[in-house]
C-alpha cells in the first residue's frame, strides 16, 4: 500500500458517490442518500461520513434533514454557510427549511424532467 493512501470502505464509497451526484439546485435528505446507496435506515452513517470526509469537495450543503430543515443550529456558522451556499444555487431557504417538493432531488426521472419550477 502506498504511503498516504487509505482505502475507502465500500459503504462509504457508495454514500460518497450518491452525495457527489446530487444536482446543483437540488437537495436531499440523509436518509434518502442512505437508501440510494443501498443502505436503508443508515441516515446517521451519512452524517458521520460527511463529517469524516470534509477534505473532499462534496456538495454537503445539498444534504438536509428529512423534513427539509438545515441540520445545523440556527444562527451558527455552519447554518449560515449552508444557507448561503444553497441560496447561491437558487434554492429558496425560508425559516431554515427548504421546500422538498420544489427543490428535492427526485427519484422519478419523469417527475424531475417535467417538474414545474
Amino acid at each position: 500500500m502506498k504511503s498516504g493512501y487509505s482505502k475507502i470502505a465500500p459503504e462509504h464509497d457508495a454514500i460518497l458517490r450518491v452525495i457527489r451526484a446530487i444536482p446543483c439546485g437540488r437537495v436531499t435528505s440523509y436518509g434518502e442518500i442512505a437508501a440510494r446507496a443501498g443502505l436503508p435506515r443508515r441516515a446517521r452513517m451519512v452524517g458521520r461520513i460527511l463529517g469524516e470526509y470534509t477534505a473532499m469537495k462534496l456538495p454537503w450543503q445539498r444534504v438536509l434533514r428529512s423534513d427539509g430543515r438545515i441540520a445545523f443550529a440556527r444562527g451558527s456558522a455552519g447554518y449560515r454557510e449552508q444557507r448561503a451556499l444553497l441560496m447561491a444555487e437558487g434554492v429558496v431557504v425560508r425559516g431554515g427549511r427548504v421546500d422538498l417538493s420544489r427543490f428535492g432531488w427526485q427519484r422519478d426521472l419523469d417527475a424531475e424532467l417535467w417538474r414545474m419550477a
